[in-house]
């Protein structure tokens, strides 16, 4: 091995502890995968690193893991494309999981989701348990645990929660049972929000403990941030409305100071919702204009739907609701919900808008709207949306 290439892999190494204490979208740990991609570069200039591929792969996942975390929808499709013509280029049982995840998380947050399931599920099926954990030091995240992840998360906007839940149980079993810290921050907090996605509000709440704790003991600063922010919107869906504008605050900030802007649309939600409650409706209204532009500046889709909808909720909190514009921003959430397939946000913006209807006097026009979407799913009916759903439909009814 040349002086060069083993310059190359300790600055490899470094990636992964500044990912994960500085975060990864800081000015660290960007310049840390930038001085590795010029050292690879000056090591093939004299073709002294042509027999390791997998530390250009390492390369190639780490910019995209800082573009993602600074989300730019139109960069990550850019690299997400990178990493994968790569992997397939090369081949082997590492590259081809790590660079269909990218793909999948790549399509997934810009608004594919039916489209990024098959990625997650193919790096599942071929993700090679002994050489990965070979590699687990050096991989940023185990593929198999990430895979199940983000297909958790794909699978509820879907709508099958049911299947969700499998697999963000899954996806925490096996990050505890290879026992890779990387993975365990990651897998506790990311199953974490599909537990409250799904309504789970005491498990998830058990899981931002354990990640507070996490979080702690490994000096990790952006999983400190989603720690308080996850604390935040689950405090907000059981009532502890102070305690969710407090976290969500303290939160956003510290996730921003990391230079992370992903998820922040979703997360801004969630304290506007809980800022209207308090009736801070100036601030709410403030906030939620910001994460809509947000989302339109950097193409971080997924959630459009959602905010959207909070958005329409927020304008029917002050003391003369303004319905109109609420019904405007529930069908632009019901558009954007049917256009991605994310039949869970399109039930809570049916909901939404039967709500409105029903206090209009238009109640056989929302049985009629809300009646379908409900009628869609096919299992998890004793999650929260679903409960509620149904609720609502027997309302209208009677």
């Amino acid at each position: 091995m040349t002086l060069r290439s083993e310059q190359v892999r300790l600055q490899i190494a470094l990636l992964q502890p500044l990912f994960y204490t500085k975060g990864f979208a800081a000015p660290e740990s960007k310049a840390a995968v930038n001085r590795a991609r010029e050292l690879i570069q000056a090591a093939e200039k004299l073709g002294e690193i042509s027999g390791s591929p997998l530390l250009l792969l390492s390369v190639l996942n780490g910019a995209f893991a800082t573009n993602y975390a600074n989300f730019n929808g139109d960069n990550i499709r850019v690299l997400s494309g990178q990493v994968l013509a790569f992997a397939e280029k090369i081949g082997g049982p590492v590259p081809l999981p790590v660079a269909n995840n990218v793909m999948g998380m790549s399509l997934l947050t810009t608004g594919e989701i039916g489209a990024s399931v098959k990625y997650f599920r193919r790096a599942v099926s071929l993700y090679d348990p002994a050489a990965h954990q070979d590699r687990a030091r050096q991989s940023i995240n185990d593929p198999k645990s990430l895979a199940l992840v983000y297909l958790s998360w794909a699978e509820w906007l879907l709508g099958h929660p049911e299947v969700a839940i499998k697999n963000a149980k899954s996806a925490l079993a096996y990050a505890r049972e290879i026992d890779q810290a990387a993975t365990l921050l990651f897998a506790v907090s990311l199953t974490a929000l599909t537990h409250f996605l799904c309504g789970n509000h005491e498990i998830a709440m058990s899981q931002v403990d354990e990640l507070t704790n996490l979080a702690s003991a490994k000096d990790a600063e952006q999983w400190r941030a989603a720690a308080l922010i996850q604390r935040g919107y689950v405090c907000g869906a059981i009532g502890r409305v102070s305690d969710a504008v407090e976290n969500l605050s303290a939160g956003l900030n510290l996730w921003r100071s990391t230079g992370a802007t992903l998820h922040v649309p979703l997360f801004q939600g969630f304290l506007a919702f809980a800022k209207g409650k308090i009736k801070h409706l100036e601030e709410a209204s403030q906030i939620i204009d910001h994460a809509i532009k947000m989302i339109e500046t950097t193409k971080e889709t997924w959630c459009q739907a959602e905010v959207t909808r909070i958005a329409g909720e927020i304008a029917l909190m002050s003391a003369e609701p303004d319905a109109a514009k609420a019904g405007e921003y529930f069908e632009r959430a019901l558009t954007i919900a049917r256009q991605q397939q994310a039949k869970s946000w399109e039930l809570r913006a049916a909901m939404s808008m039967a709500r409105l209807w029903r206090e209009q006097g238009k109640r056989d026009e929302a049985r009629d709207l809300l009646g379908p979407v409900y009628g869609w799913f096919t299992e998890g009916f004793d999650t929260l949306d679903l409960k509620e759903a149904k609720a609502l439909l027997a309302e209208l009814a009677s």
